[in-house]
Formats: C-alpha cells, sequence, structure tokens
C-alpha cells in the first residue's frame, strides 16, 4: 500500500509547476530530516579504558579505512627548570634517530613502506607522539610509538645532531614574530615561573643537554597514569585495548625519586617592549589573565574571544563586519592585522589580543581594542552574543574534521579533563552562555585587572604601561 502511495504522488508531482514540487518534496522528507541535536547524539561515544599501569585508552571508532593513534604525555616545557628547560623538546627530537631494533633510516623505511606519518610535537604542558595510518596497520603503527619512546637508543652522535638542528630551529622561529611575541608575552606574563620559558630552551641549555639528562626525563614524567593512548577512525577499542597492554602494560606507574608536582604560575601585569625602528611593522600583543582548562568561566570567555575576533586588511570588508572592532579597523586603517586568542593552561591562561600595525597606528588601535574591551564588560548585545555562540560552535565543529583532529581532541581533553567531554554537551554548554554571563566573566577577568603587554619593532607610540593599565576601567555613569 505504501508503495501503491507513493507513485501516485510521484504521478501527481509531475503535473505541478517546479515550485510546488520543491514545497511537496521538502514536506514530504522534512520529518525524516535529521535534525542538529539527533546528529550531535549519534556521533560515535568516546570509549575509555584503564589499564593496570594507570596508562588511558581513548577511542573514537567511525568505520573510516584509515585512523590515526597517538601517545598524549602530560609532560611539556613547563616540567622543566632553568637548568634543563628544552629537554622535552630535544626529547622529542631523539625519538625518531634509532631506537635498540630499528635504525633511524630503517624506522622511517617502515613508515614510508606503510604509507603512513609520524609527526610529534612539545608544548608547555604536553608532549604528543603520533601516526595517520591505514587501519589494517593500527598494529604496526602502535607497536612504532611504542618503540621510539620506550627505546630510544639515544645515541651522543645523533644528540650531537640534533642539538645543531634544534639550533637552526631557534634561528628560523627568531624571524617568526609571531611565535617571538608571544614567547615574549608569556616571558613577561609569567616571569619567574616555568610558564615564563620558552618551550626550546635557551641557546646555553641546548648546547649543554646530555643524554642523562633525557634518560632523566624520561624515568621522571614518562608515566603510566600520564600517558593517554588516544585512536580515532576505523579503530576497534577491545583491539586497541590489547596492543596497549602488550606493548605498554611493561610502563611503570611509581616514581623512582620524588613525585614532580606541577608549580603554580604566578601571573603578573608586566610589560616588555623591544623597539627596533628598522623594522618596517609593529608587533603588538596585550593579555590579561584568563582561567585554566576545567574553570566554569572558560566557554564564556571563548564565547567573548570570538565576539572580538579576528581581521586581515586583505580580507578586505567595511562596516558591516561582524566584529566591531574589526569594523572600526576596516574603516579607520588601523592595522594589518589581528586576532583575539584565549590560551589555557591548567590553572590559569592568557586572553587577550595580537596585531600587527604601523608605527603611527599603535596608539588609536589599542584605544579601540581596550574600548572594545570595556564595551564587552557593560553593554555588549544579546544579538552579538548570540552570533558570536553560533560561530564558536561551527568553528569548534568544523576543526573535527578528519581522524587526526579528533584524536587530538580526544588526547588533549583525556589529560585536561580526565575525561572527553561530549559534542552535544559543549553545545549545551556553549547555549548555556547568555549576555549577562558574559558580562560577568569579562568583568571578573578584563575589567581594572593588570595587562601583561609586549611589544616588537618600531614602538615609540606604544603608550606607557600606567596609561594601559588606567584605560582598563569606564568611570561612567
Amino acid at each position: 500500500m505504501a508503495s501503491t502511495i507513493l507513485r501516485v504522488t510521484s504521478s501527481v508531482t509531475k503535473l505541478l509547476p517546479r515550485a510546488s514540487q520543491i514545497r511537496l518534496v521538502s514536506r514530504r522528507f522534512k520529518s525524516q530530516a535529521a535534525s542538529l541535536e539527533q546528529t550531535l547524539l549519534n556521533i560515535p561515544e568516546t570509549r575509555v579504558t584503564t589499564l593496570s599501569n594507570g596508562l588511558r585508552v581513548a577511542t573514537e571508532d567511525s568505520g573510516i579505512p584509515s585512523c590515526t593513534v597517538g601517545l598524549w604525555i602530560d609532560a611539556g616545557s613547563r616540567f622543566e627548570n632553568e637548568k634543563n628547560n628544552g629537554t622535552a623538546h630535544f626529547l622529542e627530537h631523539m625519538a625518531f634517530k634509532g631506537t635498540a631494533k630499528r635504525t633511524q633510516t630503517a624506522l622511517e623505511m617502515e613508515v614510508e613502506d606503510m604509507g603512513a606519518h609520524l609527526n610529534a610535537y612539545t608544548s608547555r604542558e604536553q608532549t604528543v607522539y603520533y601516526a595517520k595510518a591505514l587501519s589494517k596497520d593500527l598494529p604496526n603503527a602502535v607497536e612504532i610509538l611504542s618503540d621510539i619512546t620506550m627505546n630510544s637508543t639515544l645515541g651522543e652522535q645523533e644528540i650531537e645532531r640534533e642539538r645543531g638542528v634544534i639550533l637552526r630551529e631557534m634561528q628560523e622561529i627568531e624571524t617568526n614574530l609571531q611565535e617571538v611575541i608571544f614567547d615574549h608575552l608569556h616571558a613577561t606574563a609569567y616571569q619567574g615561573t616555568a610558564l615564563g620559558r620558552t618551550i626550546l630552551g635557551p641557546t646555553e641549555n641546548i648546547k649543554s643537554i646530555n643524554r642523562q639528562d633525557l634518560v632523566n626525563y624520561i624515568s621522571s614524567h614518562y608515566k603510566g597514569p600520564r600517558i593517554v593512548l588516544s585512536a580515532a577512525g576505523g579503530v576497534q577499542h577491545e583491539a586497541l585495548v590489547k596492543l596497549a597492554e602488550q606493548y605498554f602494560g611493561g610502563l611503570s606507574m611509581n616514581y623512582d625519586s620524588e613525585i614532580p608536582i606541577l608549580p603554580p604560575c604566578r601571573f603578573t601585569g608586566s610589560e616588555i617592549r623591544i623597539r627596533d625602528d628598522s623594522m618596517p611593522l609593529a608587533h603588538v600583543a596585550i593579555a590579561v589573565e584568563g582561567c585554566g582548562w576545567a574553570d566554569a568561566d572558560n566557554i564564556p570567555l571563548m564565547v567573548a574571544n570570538t565576539l572580538i575576533g579576528s581581521w586581515d586588511r586583505a580580507h578586505g570588508g567595511g562596516s558591516n563586519l561582524a566584529s566591531k572592532l574589526a569594523a572600526n579597523c576596516a574603516q579607520g586603517n588601523l592595522c594589518h592585522s589581528f586576532q583575539s586568542f584565549n590560551t589555557c593552561y591548567t590553572d590559569t591562561g592568557l586572553w587577550g589580543i595580537y596585531f600587527i600595525s604601523d608605527k603611527l597606528q599603535i596608539e588609536d588601535m589599542l584605544f579601540q581594542v581596550q574600548s572594545e574591551w570595556m564595551r564587552l564588560c557593560s553593554n555588549v548585545t544579546d544579538f552579538e552574543v548570540q552570533r558570536a555562540k553560533n560561530l564558536l560552535k561551527t568553528n569548534m565543529f568544523q576543526q573535527l574534521d578528519g581522524s587526526t583532529p579528533i584524536c587530538e581532541d580526544i588526547g588533549r581533553q583525556m589529560l585536561c579533563y580526565g575525561r572527553r567531554i561530549p559534542v552535544h554537551e559543549l553545545e549545551a554548554r556553549i547555549d548555556a552562555v547568555n549576555t549577562k554571563t558574559v558580562r560577568d566573566v569579562c568583568l571578573k577577568y578584563i575589567y581594572d585587572q593588570c595587562p601583561a603587554v609586549a611589544g616588537i619593532g618600531p614602538v615609540e607610540q606604544l603608550p606607557d604601561y600606567n596609561r594601559i593599565r588606567s584605560s582598563m576601567y569606564w568611570l561612567r555613569l
């Protein structure tokens, strides 16, 4: 009977004008279309298993023919001191230089023969090793990750070779002014603490780090409870758990010496400016202290960060840009580009903006930035907040496109939150933010707070710090 009705409907549809056909088909299938809520609930669950040594295995199986698997380790430059700063990044380089069973050439050939991709990176609080491969090669990828992290030879010749590589890398980074300005911003905001040091470390440390320093760092931080084996794509959770037990089951959860406890990092309102009039443009960053990953204020701060947004002169636009600051920059030619940021760590964070401008526009640009910050604290509108929430959700969901960003999201959240927040829960948290919440959180973190400021280039017109500080509040009725 159902098929008969469908045939009759199709015959009738042929007799209708095209617009009517579209409306009829739309009504017919409207009830079959999945809503956003239904789509989010249908996302594969993140399954988590904890081994006896504390190592956690977390997976999301999407059934695709490829996968990404990696080790997320709760260890980065924040766990270093002044003498061994740079060890975590040095160790990341050494992981690919040969193991007890593979030479560097054999490792590279094996990865290439699989058509896989092996990579690593170090941040201030995490070290990551990951591999992208076909799903059928997952056992080989896990075995390789285990080999390079637990059985690296750390040969003296390789150490000397990588010492030169890292020193050249440091020279290259010096030409990336965005990297440089954020290192200076951390150095002044967290001066005298671990977060104030760079990830690569100072040159004198790189020249003096030896094999024993690398061995000590591994034995002190590469422990089961501080490691997450994360995988996404075409992966079976039970199979990965068995592989984890086989290759990481012998990993210790006990400390041979004193347990390394993450020290608190004090934020200091201060500034650092490096004037160089030979540079064509000024690079300036200003930030207040934000909150940690797990703080309830993080989501409202993310909405506020989205409200400020980003802009580049090459993008064009004018008075109709969504961000008021972007519209002012486009109309007044105040800067070449700007981007807001909300950088989070375990117990603290930096919320602010980085912009590039001509030397004559620095003061006007900074005035517009601080005026917009004060507006967030007082009279941001419901429409702006709703638009920022929609944009934030769009950006976050688009970032989860592919096995690698999903695998990274799982590993990072397992270390930061102890679980992976489901996408529908994250959407609900963003939806729960209203205009009053944004104002209250901005009043708490921005209004009348001492900022950290960093500037490089022709920064003569960058206002004095006391003047910048006095613009962090409004005296208005």
